[in-house]
Formats: structure tokens, C-alpha cells, sequence
């Protein structure tokens, strides 16, 4: 789901919406009005509902003026400015081509864009939804940078084998109501897998960087992160949440049984935090409704050497903030017990935030925000492994052991990544 921050530009205009109605009521395509006071506002919110600054904003750098680099299996993208500068942002582009490519992954001389631009989830928006973001863009100071976004080595680096890649996994269209279900539910379900595009994290992806759609927002590796499911799986989702809960960890960052950090920390810092209560209470009533996967494993028993070495090091070493049981403190140390990062397959990123710490997101709704100190220094890579497959066996997650080799391999990962 990644992410706009609280420095928004100032808005100097005036409300024209009754042209703008008169205009879609004749047929015409609406287009970005600097005059527009509603159209912008409307942009600036779609902005935040479509994580734009987290990817376009470096570190240091000016608001959406690029040159991050987005991580793909197959090598790095850097984002582009989208600053209205007009030589080397988006100030030239008329709002046909800036639809063009955020709806249909179409740069302006019509070779295809990557989709590490997820315009396979934008193009659920309309036309009017993507014309009002980039009538918010053109309010926002130029900034004259200049980047190259196509870093990939060969052969990836040949556009033209995106169109294979689009005929594969990318189908155009806005998205449509189910009449089946709520309003609210539908509402969820756009923000979802429209603007929010959460499965761009959360689903995971074939050889060839597209959503395996059979197991649709069931966790994802990435960037040396496990983005965890959140179907409404009782098992390995997060079912076991309320609607409230998950409400809040989007809101907040945290919630009694979970805190966000490294990408999804970001996406709630720029993105979540700043959407309204009633989007965040309609994804939460959509991902509920997902279906998860039946867990059919069963845990290793207390006995086992491992989960006795483990129990040992957790008694030691984390129970004094998460407490004997797991439960941690509300608001102050997270739940290990029912936790979708403890039960997710993928143990990548409990074995990052034990080798190096974490901190989750402090957001308006909450200025402090706990802290997880690092112990890749304490603990050898055969107690990261016990500990680990005490806590993943202990609460529910009913995994096999975490060999020294994964925290070996992940320790050895993490030495070249700066964050």
C-alpha cells in the first residue's frame, strides 16, 4: 500500500465546480483547471490515497522531484520527477499523456512505462480522478531535475518486452461496484486495489514480476521486507483483527497487536495517516472479507530442543516489553501473539528486526512511537534461529524451525543494504 507527507504546497485558487459539472455533463473530458479550487483539493487527496510522494520524493530532496530508486527483482528503477518543471518534469505533458501514464503504463512517445509504476492497479481510477492529480502536481513548486529512470541492466532494460509482460498480467479499466455488496465494501475494494494499490506489496509475484493472482494479498517478499498477508485469514492474516484494529495501525501506525515499520512504516507516515476515518474503516471491511488460506500445520511441540533454547532466550530477552505471554502493552510494545508478521510464512523480516532493530512510524494521531532495539550484536545467527522459532511456534504461526542459515543469509543481505 506505499505513500503524501504534511508538506503539501499552498493552494491559490477558486472554486469553478459548476464548470466542471457543465463540462462532464456535455460529454466533454474534463481537464486540469488552475482555477479549480475543488478539482485540486480532490488531486491532492488522490495523491495521498496513491502513495505518489513515497516513490517520487528522495531522501533530501525535494517533494516529488524523483530520483529514488525503486527495488525490482530485476534490478533498480529510479522515479521520475513529476514536478511541473517543464524541461525535465511533467510541466510539457498535456493531461491526455499524464493519463496516459498513470492509467495505461504509456510513456509519451508511447514505448510502455514499468510496472514498478503501478498503473495496473491506477487504471481502476477515471480519467477525471488522474487529470485532478495532476492538477494538483501543477500547484506544487518546479523543481529542475533532470533523471534517468531506466537504471536495469540488459536484457531488462529493453522496453519493448513490457508489451509481453502487459499482455500478461495487465487489464484496463476502471474498476467496477460489485451491486452485490455495500457501498462501503465497494468503496474498500477500489481504494484497495485502485489508487492504494496494496497488492504491488502484499501479492506475491511470478518469475517474471507479475501478481500471482490464486494467492491475491497473501504476503509478498520485498526490498528485504516480508509484506505480510492481509487477507481475513484467521491463521496467517489478519482475521483476527476488528475492523477498529486494523483502522487504527493504518491511522496510527500501531495498534495493540502490531506496529508498522520500513516500507509499510512509510506508506502509513505519507499515505495512511492522512486518509480519511471512513477509507480506512472501508478497506479494513474489505480485507476482513478476503479470503485466506486453511492453515494446516502444526506447531513444534515445547519440548524440542529449538523451542527450548528459544523460550530461554525470549524470557531473557523479550518478555520484559512483550511481555511472558506475548500480549506486549498497549500502545507501547506490540503483541507478538496473533501478529500477521509473526505468522507469515516468510520469516524475512522478524530476522531483520532482530539483527537490526526497528522503529515504528510516529504520525499525527501518534507523535511517539515504540522502539525494537537491535541484537544482531548479542545474538549469534543459532540464537536469532531458537528465539525466532520460539516465537513463531508459540503464538499460532504453527511454522517449522528458523535454521542459523536463513538469519546467515539474511545477516549477509542486510550488510549491503544502507537502510
Amino acid at each position: 500500500m506505499r505513500s503524501i507527507s504534511a508538506n503539501m504546497a499552498p493552494l491559490r485558487a477558486v472554486t469553478c465546480a459548476a464548470a466542471l459539472l457543465l463540462t462532464s455533463a456535455l460529454g466533454g473530458a474534463v481537464e486540469s483547471d488552475p482555477q479549480d479550487f475543488t478539482q485540486i483539493k480532490n488531486g491532492q487527496y488522490l495523491a495521498v490515497l496513491g502513495d505518489c510522494e513515497s516513490c517520487h520524493t528522495a531522501p533530501g530532496h525535494k517533494p516529488f522531484s524523483g530520483c529514488r530508486p525503486i527495488e525490482t527483482p530485476f534490478g533498480n528503477i529510479v522515479a521520475p520527477n513529476i514536478t511541473p518543471d517543464r524541461e525535465t518534469g511533467i510541466g510539457a505533458w498535456t493531461d491526455d499523456e499524464f493519463d496516459a501514464a498513470v492509467r495505461k503504463g504509456a510513456r509519451r512517445d508511447g514505448s510502455p512505462l514499468y510496472p514498478a509504476m503501478p498503473y495496473n492497479a491506477y487504471t481502476k481510477m477515471t480519467r477525471e480522478e488522474v487529470v485532478a492529480i495532476r492538477a494538483y502536481l501543477n500547484t506544487i513548486d518546479p523543481v529542475h531535475n533532470a533523471v534517468v529512470a531506466n537504471t536495469l541492466p540488459f536484457p531488462f532494460n529493453i522496453r519493448t518486452a513490457m508489451h509481453v509482460w502487459n499482455a500478461l498480467y495487465f487489464t484496463k479499466g476502471v474498476f467496477k461496484a460489485d451491486p452485490a455488496k455495500s457501498a462501503e465494501w465497494n468503496r474498500g475494494a477500489y481504494l484497495v486495489d485502485g489508487p492504494a494499490h496494496c497488492g504491488a506489496c502484499h501479492t506475491p509475484k511470478t518469475l517474471l514480476g507479475g501478481d500471482k493472482t490464486g494467492q491475491y494479498l497473501q504476503g509478498s517478499k520485498l526490498q528485504g521486507w516480508f509484506a505480510p498477508d492481509i487477507t481475513g485469514g484467521m491463521a496467517r492474516g489478519i482475521g483476527n483483527w476488528s475492523v477498529e484494529e486494523i483502522a487504527e495501525y493504518l491511522k496510527a501506525g500501531h495498534n495493540q497487536v502490531s506496529a508498522a515499520t520500513g516500507p509499510m512504516g512509510e506508506a502509513v507516515s505519507l499515505s495512511t495517516s492522512h486518509m480519511k476515518d471512513a477509507d480506512l474503516k472501508a478497506i479494513a471491511v474489505y480485507l476482513k472479507s478476503v479470503p485466506g488460506r486453511q492453515d494446516t500445520a502444526k506447531p513444534l511441540p515445547a519440548e524440542d530442543p529449538v523451542m527450548m533454547a528459544g523460550a530461554a532466550i525470549y524470557r531473557d530477552e523479550c518478555s520484559a516489553c512483550h511481555m511472558q505471554d506475548g500480549r506486549g502493552i498497549a500502545k507501547l510494545f506490540p503483541s507478538i501473539a496473533g501478529s500477521s508478521t509473526v505468522r507469515s510464512d516468510d520469516p524475512t523480516t522478524l530476522i531483520r528486526i532482530v539483527l537490526r532493530g526497528a522503529r515504528s512510524v510516529a504520525t499525527s494521531a501518534e507523535p511517539t512511537s515504540p522502539g525494537m532495539p537491535s541484537y544482531g550484536w548479542q545474538l549469534g545467527d543459532v540464537q536469532v534461529a531458537a528465539v525466532l522459532t520460539y516465537i513463531r511456534n508459540a503464538w499460532g504461526a504453527a511454522e517449522p524451525a528458523v535454521s542459523a542459515q536463513d538469519v546467515t543469509r539474511e545477516r549477509s543481505q542486510l550488510a549491503s543494504r544502507p537502510d
